[in-house]
């Protein structure tokens, strides 16, 4: 089966509506819907079939009962893919999974049970459709039929499963399987195991089922995130749509490591925001355009295709003025699109994702501290699990919690023979049982340091550009001891003491005693290591001296990044490669969130960069021009020791540079 190719321009159309509110699909327009996208150049739309509140948008025979009791064109589903398909946009249909009010309510013994009995999700007398339907039970069956209703009577292009995550489940059937299987479940751990299993079995069924009704459609299970558990599943799947209202509670910091991971798992990824001011649901609502701006602008610098959430009000009619919101960034997408096709991302780094080890939903602090790091630096990365090839990149870097079990350790020991460098922190490295680091390293582990905070004293190529003295680090971290073989980049000065009820210091923590306690970071060849969980502090307060002390770190190992430019650490770039027409595309942004109410960041101002220095590593690749795209302007470069050099008159948003190999 050929990889689905996605399109570029895409909305997903919401339309989770009561069975409350009357004259649903009254004021539809075939045309009229149609030709809106078409103006706004949307090229694909995702439409409803069944909602979150369990009703159906088209006349089925098979299920009259759950059509939706107001729905005026018993036509409304297929009426919306004929105009589209019309004008040439592709449609792929939203089927609920685990929320589905009305089958919650018909069968409250296919719910999620917590480990108390008690339904999981939305209480009885709370507003909402959250209750959780196991896939375990014999729900799975009637999902299968409403599916294959789904696949028979409607004519669309693939099928979107939404809400498909493990959850953490002791419903009858759920424990019996657990039991047989020789689990005991009454431990937490042992259920998100077998849940996760489960589900992953659940999406390879499910696949089946629908092609062998309908090959050829589009696949995708929404869990609002893509990540480490997705690798194990991936042909269950066409593509992979990457969830992230920044407004909603992702947060513009989400995109970046769902997409850094995302892309390199051999499918075409989709990035998903919504024009809301807030999130989903949200009717009547616009976002500030400079923000709907950034956050597009941004799914292509990361190489993925772009999708905007907006929801279909009752009547059936699309809101003007948000397709005018929509075009006005799609219109610019369609001129940028030619240079982002077929785009595979360059990257030096490859950092390895503490979400394979973690059972919760949420992504580990580090992962977004380093991620913060090295894009305010320019870098240009990866994000890997303990599978990946490690052969692209020069440097690894492992972010506080990555442990090294036998077979990893010795991955990444060949990979370090093999002229490769790491940069670990805190308890990456450490065995599973936390008994001892791998060898490579070149530190042994003593225990948990016995102060915190202490403080870091760099000198010397990792302390460039920090003044000669103590550093406060606020995380306690790990005692180590240095190899005979390694050097103490940097020593750890210890307080006069821990500060407790029997004695403390002023309002926060105790100054420094001067005296040297233990290595805070060490050099071991091509390894560098730091005692402290510097990803997760970063995330935590940002200190600023911890990125500089990484970014120095990488300094000494990737001597020649890919990219190196004089801009502020608010402009983002990323570097491109279109392999087929010889040339890099480098994207750059400029765009800065602000917390301008106390729930969410937006975007409201633009605001412009001059005579930008840009610096890309073409070591022997013969670069023939350079030129802003799409708008041809030529820009003088200089070649020096492998690298060109340029400069960029004026970065207004988003601007895309093309080099020609």
């Amino acid at each position: 089966m050929n990889p689905l190719k996605l399109r570029f321009r895409q909305v997903h159309l919401d339309f989770h509506t009561s069975p409350d509110i009357p004259g649903i699909g009254a004021d539809f327009d075939s045309e009229r819907f149609a030709d809106t996208l078409v103006k706004a150049d949307v090229d694909s739309v995702t439409l409803f079939a069944r909602c979150h509140h369990g009703m159906l948008y088209y006349d089925s025979a098979r299920f009259p009962e759950r059509v939706h009791p107001h729905l005026t064109n018993k036509n409304l589903l297929p009426d919306q893919i004929a105009a589209c398909r019309k004008r040439g946009i592709r449609t792929p249909i939203y089927t609920t999974v685990q929320w589905d009010d009305y089958t919650a309510k018909e069968h409250p013994e296919w719910l999620v049970a917590e480990e108390t009995g008690a339904p999981h999700g939305t209480q009885p007398y709370e507003a909402g459709f959250y209750r959780y339907l196991c896939v375990n039970t014999p729900y799975r069956q009637l999902l299968k039929e409403l599916t294959a209703d789904q696949l028979e009577m409607i004519d669309g292009d693939g099928v979107f499963f939404d809400i498909v995550q493990p959850v953490d489940c002791s419903c009858r059937w759920c424990r019996e399987d657990m039991i047989k299987a020789g689990i005991d479940p009454s431990v937490r751990h042992n259920r998100m195991a077998f849940a996760k299993r489960m589900m992953n079995e659940f999406m390879f069924d499910m696949s089946a089922f629908v092609r062998g009704i309908r090959d050829g459609q589009s696949l995708f299970y929404n869990n609002s995130h893509i990540g480490p558990m997705h690798a194990p599943v991936r042909d269950a799947f066409s593509h992979f749509e990457l969830e992230s209202l920044p407004s909603g509670g992702w947060g513009y910091a989400h995109f970046p490591i769902a997409a850094l991971y995302g892309r390199n798992l051999g499918l075409d990824c989709l990035g998903q925001t919504g024009k809301f001011h807030t999130e989903w649901g949200d009717f009547h609502s616009f976002k500030n355009p400079e923000a709907l701006q950034y956050e597009i602008y941004r799914m292509l610098a990361f190489n993925a295709k772009c999708m905007i959430g907006d929801q279909l009000e009752p009547g059936g009619k699309l809101s003007e003025s948000v397709y005018e919101l929509i075009g006005s960034v799609y219109a610019q997408v369609r001129q940028k699109e030619a240079w982002c096709e077929n785009a595979v991302g360059l990257a030096d780094i490859g950092v390895f994702t503490t979400e394979e080890f973690s059972d919760s939903r949420s992504i580990p602090e580090e992962m977004f501290g380093v991620t913060r790091m090295l894009l305010e630096a320019g870098h240009q990365f990866n994000i890997l699990d303990t599978r990946s090839d490690l052969s692209p990149y020069k440097v690894l870097v492992l972010p506080d919690r990555v442990p090294a079990d036998e077979a990893f350790a010795a991955k990444l020991e060949a990979y370090v023979r093999g002229g490769g460098s790491v940069i670990a922190s805190f308890e990456s490295g450490l065995s599973p049982d936390r008994s001892s680091f791998a060898p490579f390293m070149g530190v042994s582990f003593k225990g948990v340091a016995p102060f915190s905070p202490d403080y870091l004293v760099p000198s010397g190529a990792i302390g460039e550009g920090l003044p000669l003295t103590e550093h406060v680090m606020y995380i306690g971290g790990l005692e180590v001891e240095a190899g005979a073989d390694s050097e103490v980049l940097a020593p750890v000065n210890v307080p006069y003491f821990n500060r407790t009820w029997e004695h403390f210091s002023s309002h926060r923590h105790t100054p420094s005693s001067g005296k040297y306690g233990y290595p805070g970071i060490v050099k071991h060849g091509s390894v560098i290591y730091f005692m402290h969980p510097i990803f997760r502090q970063y995330q935590d307060n940002a200190p600023a001296w911890c990125k500089k002390l990484f970014l120095n770190a990488l300094k000494l190992l990737l001597p020649e990044p890919l990219v190196r430019h004089d801009g502020p650490s608010s402009m983002l770039t990323t570097l491109n490669s279109q392999k087929e027409r010889n040339r890099w595309v480098l994207h750059l942004l400029h765009y800065i969130p602000e917390r301008r109410s106390g729930t969410i960041d937006t975007i409201e101002n633009v605001i412009p960069l001059h005579e930008v220095g840009l610096s890309v590593r073409t070591t022997e690749l013969p670069l023939k021009s350079i030129r802003l795209v799409p708008q041809g302007t030529e820009i003088v470069f200089a070649e020096r020791d492998g690298r060109a050099e340029f400069i960029l008159p004026r970065l207004d948003g988003h601007q895309m540079i093309e080099l020609t190999f």
